[in-house]
């Protein structure tokens, strides 16, 4: 079963990209490879309970099960040691990683106080797009009253775009709403 935001992508976003790039084939139109959500947790080094909440919360969010993540070396002036838990992470791909996408853009965003669009320079130079969302809280899964402490998150977008501009265009397309 195609999601809203894939029946968008065939019907709309590639015949606009052909046009605009002067792609001939329709399989050299750039597509959306996969979604990483990323809490970092600098505070579960004193507080070991912060984890599982996220992970609930993260759970909730993307549909599946996160990984916890782990200090790679020990930094004393962070009080960390080597393989602590310091964060949590999901990749999602095909239709989880839709419909992900499409609640972002048409629900979430629109729920941040003073929006004025995304920043259009998380753009990495090779087709990424990474955005930085303040609290977890704008996403209608989670509820309010269960969580402890608001936390941001990244947001990165894999395209198999070549370069910034192709992305842009997929991503403008596909609806992220842009800051002029």
């Amino acid at each position: 079963m195609a999601t809203r935001l894939q029946d968008k992508y065939k019907n709309e976003v590639i015949p606009a990209l052909k046009a605009e790039f002067g792609y001939t084939n329709p399989m050299q139109v750039p597509r959306l490879e996969k979604v990483v959500i990323n809490f970092g947790l600098g505070e579960a080094t004193q507080n070991p309970k912060v984890i599982e909440k996220t992970v609930e919360q993260l759970a909730a969010l993307a549909g599946q099960k996160p990984i916890v993540t782990r200090s790679r070396k020990a930094i004393a002036n962070f009080k960390l040691r080597e393989n602590i838990p310091i964060g949590v992470k999901v990749t999602l791909r095909a239709e989880r990683m839709h419909e992900f996408l499409d609640r972002l853009i048409s629900v979430a965003l629109p729920r941040v106080r003073d929006f004025r669009g995304v920043s259009p320079k998380g753009f990495d130079g090779r087709g990424n797009f990474t955005l930085g969302v303040r609290e977890q809280t704008i996403f209608p899964e989670i509820n309010y009253e269960q969580v402890d402490k608001v936390r941001g998150m990244n947001i990165t977008v894999v395209t198999s775009a070549l370069n910034d501009a192709e992305s842009r265009a997929l991503l403008t397309h596909l609806g992220m709403p842009f800051r002029k």
